[in-house]
């Protein structure tokens, strides 16, 4: 059913995708599809449901409920060759320089690798080595200050391995420089038994530093200047600034310019999540990522499971025109899971330039956006059953629970299965056109075990790579994200107006400076 990649499928960015014999045959295989329903297509094809699944160490996807065939799969798995993604994907996890905009390699499989590059098992060994120390009772809380890539994955996976965690530390994460979110963090913390985790790459982030200063204070106003310190750790790629926080050099940590924000909750990013879990369990979320790597190397197309997920999406967002995608988990532990996939998947394909600069051609990165299950059916389900758009949804569910709650689990997961029916089939037509559901909306299900380090880490490397599929086919460089520079660089100017550092730029435009000079004249003292 599926074509194994090309052996000499180019290290770089295919021609233009969509003036490709490979993507018009595409077309007229969908215009073929067209009228086609997702019931017809399983009265047609019974065994679809057991043929149309992917599965590798545990971790099943089951994509039979969209609307393709085994020759849409054929036909899409060309598409990988004439693009040459069996060469990218060689590119990228043997460390080339695929970050083509920025030079760089993005080598974040060098991170879980069974046997990594020695700069990485040593700076793995010092983190395991501060976590064990971390673990042995001073602390009440470990506070991770990052954002964005150095906070969502850690406070993520720390929220999905709750089970796992230590339950006499407790592991918190503040990102907004909105004061309101550091008096929400340290809510109910002993200074004295807190420890900070600086996380920012070039330790230059306004962020993170304004929530770190607020921290350094907060610390020493309760044990003095002197200890202060003590209750900092810093993982940076700039460990001179870093100095400013963390006088002992052995509580700095190392970050690579190879390793992007979003890609890097395998390196020392995931401090606080090692001190929370433990070094062992850790080790078990690298191995399950390192996985995942390995299968995305070596398996056929139709057996690969991220590059299926990638493909698939590739067919719903341009060739059937669906903007936008679910992810909905049905498990409360992966509440920050979607957000997290949000990030990875809108900051690194969000782009509409292509990575030798010109212009894209074609849709690219979809809006990715959910919650969990059962929350979500009593929220925004209407739309995805009855709604005017077709938004297709992956489905993430457990076999086993990580609670002794049975019930509630084969509730649970009986709500999973038939949101995927019902969004498939719809039901018979009742007359009543308020209780008509049309059916024919598209799903996948990713069913694993149960919800592990090892697990997750197979989910996380299983959208990391899905997305690269994606970037491979769009031509798009997945690494880079200039589009957030421009408001941050705003936002310093005004900031240094606001204090006074600064004149008003005159050249800005009336709605802005008329609102900054509201905001000027309004602000004042704390009301409640």
């Amino acid at each position: 059913m599926g074509i194994c990649g090309s052996p000499n499928a180019t290290h770089g960015y295919a021609a233009e995708v969509h003036n490709t014999g490979e993507w018009q045959a595409l077309i007229a295989h969908r215009e073929a599809l067209e009228g086609r329903h997702l019931r017809d297509l399983f009265d047609h094809d019974p065994s679809r449901g057991e043929r149309l699944v992917a599965e590798t160490d545990g971790l099943l996807l089951d994509y039979s409920k969209n609307r393709l065939t085994d020759e849409t799969i054929e036909l899409l798995a060309a598409l990988a060759d004439r693009t040459g993604l069996r060469g990218r994907i060689e590119a990228l996890l043997d460390g080339e320089p695929v970050n083509t905009t920025e030079n760089r390699r993005a080598w974040h499989g060098a991170l879980r690798q069974p046997k990594p590059p020695p700069e990485v098992r040593q700076e793995l060994d010092r983190l395991a080595a501060f976590a064990a120390e971390a673990r042995d009772g001073r602390w009440q809380a470990v506070v991770n200050i990052g954002i964005g890539g150095s906070d969502l994955g850690p406070a993520m996976a720390a929220a999905a391995l709750d089970a796992y965690a230590d339950t006499e530390l407790e592991a918190r994460f503040l990102s907004n420089v909105d004061g309101a979110h550091f008096h929400e963090v340290t809510r109910g913390l002993d200074p004295a038994r807190t420890l900070f985790i600086v996380v920012s790459k070039t330790f230059t982030t306004v962020e993170t530093l304004a929530n770190a200063r607020t921290a350094r204070v907060w610390i020493a106003d309760a044990v003095g200047e002197h200890e202060a310190s003590s209750h900092f750790a810093a993982v940076t790629a700039n460990p001179a600034k870093a100095q400013e926080f963390v006088t002992d050099r052995g509580s700095v940590f190392a970050m690579w310019d190879w390793v992007g924000g979003r890609y890097s909750l395998g390196s020392a990013v995931g401090l606080s999540l090692m001190i929370a879990v433990g070094p062992d369990a850790f080790a078990e979320l690298l191995a399950g990522m390192h996985h995942i790597d390995a299968h995305f190397r070596t398996a056929p197309w139709a057996e690969n499971l991220p590059a299926l997920l990638g493909l698939i999406g590739i067919w719903n967002r341009n060739f059937w025109d669906w903007p936008t995608y679910a992810v909905l988990p049905y498990s409360q532990a992966l509440t920050l899971f979607p957000a997290y996939i949000q990030q990875l998947d809108m900051e690194s394909n969000g782009k509409s330039v292509r990575a030798d600069g010109t212009p894209a051609g074609i849709a690219t990165g979809p809006v990715v956006w959910g919650q969990p299950g059962t929350t979500g059916q009593h929220a925004f389900h209407q739309l995805l059953h009855q709604g005017t758009d077709v938004v297709p949804v992956e489905f993430i569910g457990f076999c086993r629970a990580n609670h002794g709650l049975g019930q509630h689990h084969d509730l649970l997961m009986a709500n999973l299965f038939a949101q995927a029916e019902a969004l498939a089939f719809g039901a018979s037509d009742t007359g009543d056109p308020h209780r008509r559901f049309s059916g024919n909306r598209p799903s996948s299900i990713i069913l694993s075990d149960q919800l592990t380090p090892r697990s997750l880490g197979q989910l996380v490397a299983l959208y990391e790579h899905k997305v690269f599929t994606q970037a491979t086919v769009w031509g798009i460089n997945p690494f880079d994200q200039w589009g957030v520079e421009l408001g941050k660089t705003l936002a310093t100017g005004i900031a240094a107006e606001l204090t006074g550092a600064a004149e008003p730029d005159p050249s800005r435009d009336s709605s802005t400076q008329s609102l900054i000079n509201r905001y000027a004249g309004s602000r004042g003292s704390v009301t409640r």
